[in-house]
């Protein structure tokens, strides 16, 4: 896998080019509902989830809390993976989000302009 999880890198701002793309977890608390997506401008698609104007589903389960990131350079590459989460089992999703993010902290406030 070529894609790089939270704990691959330290969180810098100018860092987030729009050459690069993410897939990721929101949750709405911890170990709570969970929505797996894929963009290529992770702080502006979190904003939209998090005001209401991105998915219903995001707005009917408050899954508002960025628990986990993965950045690929290939877009491709990022739907498959974002496919292939979609396709897995619950507790596989928790862990993943447990292993880089044990806290459940809200990522956004770090990625966010």
């Amino acid at each position: 896998m070529t894609g790089k999880n939270l704990a691959d890198f330290r969180f810098k701002r100018e860092a987030w080019i729009v050459s690069d793309y993410f897939v990721y977890i929101l949750a709405s608390r911890p170990k709570g509902v969970l929505y797996t997506g894929v963009t290529n401008e992770l702080a502006r698609r979190v904003w939209e989830h998090r005001e209401g104007v991105a998915s219903r589903f995001t707005t009917r389960y408050s899954t508002a809390n960025l628990v986990w990131l993965e950045r690929h350079s290939d877009i491709h590459e990022a739907i498959a993976r974002e496919k292939r989460i979609k396709r897995w089992r619950r507790a596989w999703k928790l862990e993943l989000v447990e292993n880089s993010n044990p806290g459940w902290k809200d990522l956004y406030f770090e990625i966010a302009p």
